[in-house]
C-alpha cells in the first residue's frame, strides 16, 4: 500500500506541484511585504486579485492533475503498469482515491487560506479579534467540523461516480455503440439513485423537488449526520463496484 501511495502522490505533483509551489511562494510574498511594507492601496488591491487568479489557477490545476490521474489509471500506458503489478487493484484505486482527496483539498486550502488573510491584513488588523472570537467559538467548530465532513463526503461520492463510470465504459460498455454516451447515461442514473437514497431521511427533513431530482433538507443534526454517514456509505459501495470491475478485464 506504501508504494500505491508513493506513485499516487507523483502522478498528483506531475501538474499541481510546480502550480501549488508558485501560488505558495507567491502569496507568501504577498503576506511579508503586507505585514512588514506600508504598501499604498493600489499595490493592496493588485496583491488581492493576484490571489483571487491563484485560487483559480490552482482549482484549474487540481481538476487537471485529477483528469490525468484518473486517465493514466484506465489508459495506456501507465495503465499496463498498474495491471502488471502484483497487488489487489483496490490498493492501487483506494491510493489514488485518497491522494486525490488530501492533495485538491490541501492545496485548494492552502491557496484559500492565503487570499483570505491577504485580504484581511488589507482590511485592517481589528477584524482579526472578531474572527478569532468566532473560529474559537464551539458553535463554530462544531458547524465547521459537519460542514468538513460533508464536504469530503460529496467530495468521495462524485469522484467515485466518475470512477465508476470510467470502469464501466472500459469493461462490460466497451464493445456497445457509444459507450461513452452510456457511461454518462450510467453517471445520472448513479446520481438519480444517490438522490432517492435520501429519502431513509424523510421524517427529519424537509423536501425539495427539483425535475426529477429530490433533494432532502436535513432539520436537525441527527438527520445532517445521518446524510453525512448516508453519503459516506454510497461512496463506499461504488468503490467495492469499481474495484470489482477493474478487477475484471478491462480494455485498456
Amino acid at each position: 500500500m506504501k508504494t500505491q501511495f508513493k506513485y499516487a502522490l507523483l502522478n498528483g505533483l506531475s501538474i499541481r506541484g510546480i502550480t501549488f509551489a508558485v501560488i505558495l511562494v507567491m502569496n507568501a510574498a504577498f503576506i511579508i511585504l503586507g505585514l512588514t511594507l506600508r504598501l499604498p492601496f493600489a499595490v493592496h488591491v493588485v496583491f488581492m486579485s493576484l490571489g483571487g487568479v491563484a485560487v483559480a489557477a490552482m482549482f484549474a490545476a487540481n481538476i487537471g492533475s485529477d483528469v490525468i490521474m484518473i486517465r493514466r489509471m484506465f489508459a495506456s500506458q501507465d495503465a499496463y503498469l498498474q495491471a502488471l503489478t502484483p497487488t489487489p487493484r483496490w490498493k492501487t484505486l483506494f491510493a489514488n482515491v485518497i491522494t486525490m482527496m488530501c492533495m485538491d483539498i490541501f492545496t485548494m486550502f492552502i491557496a484559500i487560506v492565503s487570499i483570505t488573510w491577504i485580504s484581511f491584513n488589507f482590511i485592517g488588523n481589528d477584524i482579526w479579534k472578531n474572527f478569532w472570537d468566532i473560529f474559537l467559538s464551539e458553535d463554530f467548530i462544531i458547524y465547521s467540523s459537519w460542514f468538513s465532513a460533508a464536504m469530503i463526503a460529496c467530495y468521495l461520492l462524485f469522484v467515485m461516480v466518475i470512477l465508476f463510470c470510467v470502469a464501466a465504459k472500459k469493461s462490460f460498455l466497451y464493445k456497445l455503440p457509444a459507450s461513452g454516451f452510456l457511461a454518462f447515461l450510467l453517471a445520472l442514473v448513479c446520481f438519480y439513485i444517490v438522490s432517492l437514497l435520501q429519502i431513509v431521511i424523510l421524517p427529519m427533513s424537509s423536501v425539495q423537488v427539483f425535475g426529477i431530482f429530490i433533494m432532502l433538507s436535513p432539520n436537525s443534526a441527527a438527520a445532517f449526520s445521518l446524510l453525512i454517514l448516508l453519503t459516506f456509505l454510497e461512496a463506499a459501495g461504488l468503490f467495492v463496484l469499481t474495484s470489482k470491475l477493474i478487477e475484471r478485464k478491462i480494455n485498456i
